[in-house]
């Protein structure tokens, strides 16, 4: 498949709908740099625990930003992260960051930190970016919009698989109240919510494997290439 200069796809949903999985195969299909902007608020998150901050200290945690330094390179299962030079791909993936990335993203100076540097990538780039407001915020006028849902049943049994295969021992009902958790704070955070763009695409991933729903997608994005290309 050969990318268009500047084509922008932007994959929205709830914890583990199947985002970064989803994200990370298409911009590998197209040839498009993926941005997780998830791994990049759970670094932040990360940085402010090192640091011994209250995740509740926001003034605390943005004099931090102009210091943290967040890289990707690629990897499998999970493209690898850095925070300033030093590998933290399982670290900002252990259940006190989980539990605690909402909080610290909800913060206006980490997203609008974050905001500056995603939107940067975009414009340099064509990109696939998965996360929770990229098509209402981050990048309203994305040629794609996909916003990805499954059970809440089904996002746990996800969970629990990816921890068993990284050693992270989090019982399943323990992972769904987590999780229902994780949606409402999520939905209900005064700045950039959660919310399906008005002109995305609903994709639901619930009994679906993975390739079905990359096929499904791709058709999609392959539709709108024609009928829309960029130059």
């Amino acid at each position: 498949m050969t990318a268009n200069a500047h084509f922008q796809i932007a994959i929205d949903g709830p914890a583990s709908a199947g985002k970064s999985t989803i994200a990370k195969i298409l911009a590998h299909n197209f040839q498009y740099v993926y941005v997780d902007t998830g791994s990049m608020y759970r670094t932040i998150t990360l940085a402010a625990h090192r640091a011994g901050l209250a995740y509740s200290d926001e003034g605390a945690i943005a004099q931090l930003l102009p210091d943290l330094q967040i890289t990707f390179q690629p990897g499998t299962p999970l493209q690898r992260v850095f925070l300033n030079g030093q590998e933290v791909t399982e670290a900002i993936r252990q259940p006190e960051i989980t539990n605690n990335v909402s909080q610290v993203a909800a913060f206006p100076k980490v997203r609008e930190f974050l905001l500056g540097k995603q939107r940067e990538i975009a414009a340099q780039h064509s990109v696939v970016m998965d996360g929770r407001d990229i098509g209402t915020t981050v990048l309203p006028h994305a040629q794609v919009k996909i916003y990805l849902v499954a059970s809440v049943a089904e996002r746990a049994q996800r969970r629990y698989r990816e921890n068993l295969e990284q050693g992270i021992d989090v019982d399943l009902a323990t992972l769904t109240k987590d999780i229902e958790e994780r949606d409402y704070k999520d939905m209900h955070r005064k700045l950039s919510p959660l919310t399906k763009a008005a002109d995305a695409i609903e994709v639901d991933t619930t009994s679906k494997s993975i390739d079905q729903v990359v096929s499904e997608i791709t058709n999609i994005i392959l539709k709108k290439q024609q009928n829309h290309p960029v130059k």
